[in-house]
């Protein structure tokens, strides 16, 4: 705003002195007002599309191996709950896990939706798969049927296969939550971290701070992430704390 007044006003005084500068910075803040309503309105758009793409997904993926467990609606509400969805907000919510559960649900769709949405934002596409694999393994079995359609919407919303190996050992390690986990668990904090087990402590170091980085609330606000899921984003970068802490554990006691 504050640019763009100045901008107006100085064009206002170059063409019409002392009253065009008042012309122009006047200008110049109508102007401002104006772009940050619409700037504001698309980023709200964005914000309800993603939302209701999250859980019309989810509930396509919970439908997958034939029912929904009523592990699996916990988890959507749970959800709810997280982001602190009520009134309005929470109806939409649940209308769009039972859109996702209909016959006629066409997820190739809402897929390219999502992909369009987050396509400069691979970290918010990552948030969005971490959610699904949650809801999934709910029930603490990962269906053939359910893994197979996760790969599906990975590929779909623009996720490598590192990418998915990476969530999901973030699923997988959420359960060990003990510094002595199991050897699985340890492979597990590597593909967390996106590094080799071979790799140096400082390529480990380096690794977890870009990830960090990258998945910092904040950060992730910036880049289109809804408030209501600042929650989903800190048990994320916990996550990544978590991984590296057990690398870190794991090495030290065997040097």
């Amino acid at each position: 705003m504050l640019f763009l007044m100045i901008l107006f006003g100085l064009i206002g005084l170059a063409s019409g002195g002392p009253v065009g500068l008042l012309v122009g910075a006047g200008l110049g803040w109508w102007l401002a007002r104006q772009l940050g309503r619409r700037l504001n309105a698309a980023r709200t758009r964005l914000q309800e599309g993603f939302l209701e793409s999250i859980f019309s997904v989810m509930g396509c993926l919970c439908q997958a191996d034939g029912k929904v467990t009523p592990g699996e609606l916990g988890v959507a509400e749970k959800l709810f709950d997280q982001m602190r969805l009520q009134g309005e907000h929470r109806v939409k919510a649940r209308a769009a896990f039972e859109r996702g559960r209909a016959d006629d649900f066409d997820l190739e769709a809402e897929l390219a939706k999502v992909n369009r949405l987050t396509q400069r934002q691979p970290v918010l596409r990552q948030v969005f798969l971490q959610v699904q694999l949650s809801a999934i393994a709910a029930d603490g079995v990962l269906h053939p049927a359910e893994h197979e359609m996760i790969l599906r919407v990975a590929r779909g919303v623009g996720c490598n296969d590192a990418e998915v190996q990476q969530i999901e050992a973030m699923l997988h390690g959420a359960a060990a939550n003990s510094q002595g986990a199991s050897e699985e668990a340890l492979k597990d904090a590597y593909r967390v971290l996106g590094v080799s087990e071979d790799a140096s402590d400082a390529e480990i170091k380096k690794a977890y701070r870009r990830l960090m980085s990258q998945n910092h609330p904040d950060k992730l606000a910036g880049k289109g992430l809804p408030e209501s899921m600042r929650e989903v984003a800190q048990a994320r970068t916990s996550e990544i704390g978590n991984a590296y802490e057990r690398i870190r554990a794991a090495r030290a006691s065997s040097s």
